[in-house]
């Protein structure tokens, strides 16, 4: 029986949409805050320019890292000057054929360029080549 006075008794339902919107954003927030907090390998360069670089293709290549601090690293993982020739001979052991990709920041030391590409040459690489970016 139905009294005029009550009202109709209302289902309670869950609202869906705010709850996709709440998880849309969250995905958004730690999509762009995994890209930046995760650090790539490697120390933070910043490469020089030139207008004849290229682009080059390779089955391995030992990228050395040279910061605007004297560090030193290869392929992300820090390096003495004197340990660089031992560990790139055993890349070659490894791997038979390494191309070595020189990135040093454009603030770095000209000499310690110098003594790295002096330690590739003395591993029995006689070919290095230089990262840089396109003007």
């Amino acid at each position: 029986m139905i009294f005029w006075h009550e009202e109709p008794k209302k289902k309670a339902r869950i609202e869906i949409i705010p709850m996709i919107d709440v998880m849309m954003f969250l995905m958004v927030f730690f999509v762009l805050i995994s890209l930046h907090v995760i650090p790539a390998t490697g120390i933070k360069t910043v490469l020089p320019s030139s207008t004849h670089s290229e682009s080059i293709e390779v089955v391995h290549h030992a990228v050395i890292s040279i910061g605007k601090s004297d560090v030193v690293q290869i392929d992300g993982k820090d390096c003495m000057l004197s340990d660089l020739s031992t560990q790139i001979k055993s890349l070659l052991a490894s791997f038979g054929k390494v191309d070595v990709v020189i990135n040093g920041d454009k603030g770095a030391d000209m000499q310690k360029l110098v003594s790295v590409m002096d330690a590739v040459k003395d591993s029995g690489i006689s070919a290095i080549s230089i990262a840089a970016n396109k003007k």
